[in-house]
């Protein structure tokens, strides 16, 4: 009666099987730079592949609606633990299933449909969460938007401060999924005690920089802070809420039963294993070399001939005016697919083309540095990429760079058992 059960993938469904193994082959194979990527360790995909996935936990450890949670308490106790030692949150709840979700607890947990919120233009780096019309918090709430100055294109926390002064905003979030300039979180913080507002911190991109103090921490100047709990903190795709311990009991409540049903065991599972990574020293020296990557690659690219947004980079990412050399950002990521190397369209702060043309393409080298490639390997991907860009539709040089691609990456072997395992 159960023999199906323990047919491994290949034999059960070889449709997926290849899949995977297409995709495993994919990165293996090519240069994955979009920021918001990385590789997760083999400890973390075990977790995520654990029989966690078999069980049901609605509630919080020690109190759960269901049975049979002695070890799913401990999972989760775990990963609190870890996330407070890495974040010295007051409090931490662990199990929203994505970042957006994360921030949606928060706006349940102290706002009110209609209520006024404060957040960073999407086309100036900010995110869908923080107020666009087509997300449920545009839809939700009224919107004021803030954003960089055109001088600069970083943040303008003058105009950001006149705007909470002026609207009064119930809260004020902060936070980037396209900017590449250090944040300065204290000074947000203070201005919204001045306005009485909540204010909440998104560092979905920059939670790995902030754990490690390459970034400034927000948690001393926020009452909320939300990341997701992959991108830079390299672990599985979810989310994660921080807040002060007086807003505890109403974030508990605005995740479960709030905006979630039973939490994903499996996946607080692998959130635990990345958290430990993170504590581990060598985790502090990956990020290092992540930002000395994203500096190496940003100033190769401007020696290029490149214009980058704000003129370079503070953390993991860059975003390059593409349009400044007469090519739209749809059409670089295209190009630099069929080279093997994977970026991301992105607006560009004042863009004349529209979100899915766009002027910019954002890169990170969180990945890439998690495969071990440093200051030598970015200086070789600038010119790749230059070279790319500059004639975007010549096939015969695009497929030349990409054997070049494919040559490099032998050099830095991913996830070779599982590919092996396939094969």
């Amino acid at each position: 009666m159960t023999e199906h059960l323990a047919r491994p993938l290949i034999q059960a469904d070889p449709e997926i099987a290849k899949a995977i193994y297409n995709e495993t082959a994919r990165l293996d194979n090519g240069l994955e730079m979009i920021a918001s990527e990385n590789y997760v360790s083999e400890a973390v995909l075990e977790a995520l592949g654990s029989v966690f996935t078999n069980k049901y936990a609605e509630g919080y450890p020690g109190r759960r609606y269901y049975g049979g949670c002695e070890y799913t308490d401990v999972v989760e106790r775990l990963a609190q633990s870890r996330a407070k030692e890495i974040f010295a949150a007051d409090h931490i709840n662990v199990q929203p299933h994505s970042g957006a979700q994360a921030n949606m607890s928060v706006y349940m947990a102290v706002l009110k449909p209609g209520d006024t919120i404060l957040g960073m233009n999407l086309s100036h780096g900010g995110h869908l969460t923080h107020g666009h019309q087509l997300n449920f918090s545009g839809k939700y709430f009224n919107v004021v938007a803030y954003g960089v100055s055109q001088e600069t294109e970083q943040i303008d926390y003058d105009a950001l401060s006149q705007l909470a002064h002026e609207h009064k905003p119930k809260m004020i979030i902060c936070g980037a999924s396209a900017y590449s300039r250090i944040i300065d979180f204290e000074r947000i913080g203070a201005i919204a005690r001045q306005t009485e507002a909540y204010v909440l911190a998104d560092i979905a991109h920059i939670a790995g920089l902030v754990a490690v103090g390459l970034h400034p921490s927000p948690v001393p100047h926020m009452d909320f802070v939300t990341t997701t709990t992959h991108k830079t903190l390299r672990g599985p795709r979810a989310g994660m809420a921080m807040c002060k311990e007086e807003f505890a009991k109403k974030l508990d409540s605005a995740v479960f039963p709030g905006v979630q049903g039973g939490p994903l065991v499996h996946v607080i599972a692998a959130k635990a294993v990345c958290f430990l990574e993170a504590l581990h020293p060598s985790f502090k020296d990956y990020q290092t070399q992540v930002v000395k990557n994203a500096a190496v690659l940003a100033n190769s690219l401007k020696d290029l001939g490149f214009r980058l947004v704000s003129g370079g980079t503070d953390n993991h990412l860059i975003l390059v005016d593409v349009f400044a050399k007469g090519i739209t950002g749809k059409a670089a990521e295209k190009a630099l697919e069929l080279s093997g190397i994977t970026a991301n369209k992105n607006t560009i702060p004042f863009d004349k083309n529209p979100p899915l043309v766009a002027s910019g393409i954002r890169i990170g080298t969180p990945a890439l540095t998690t495969r071990g490639m440093g200051e030598k390997e970015m200086q070789t991907i600038a010119t790749w990429i230059a070279e790319v860009l500059t004639d975007p539709e010549n096939s015969m040089r695009l497929q030349n760079i990409k054997t070049e691609v494919q040559k490099l990456c032998k050099n830095f072997p991913l996830y070779t058992k599982r590919l092996l395992a396939y094969e």
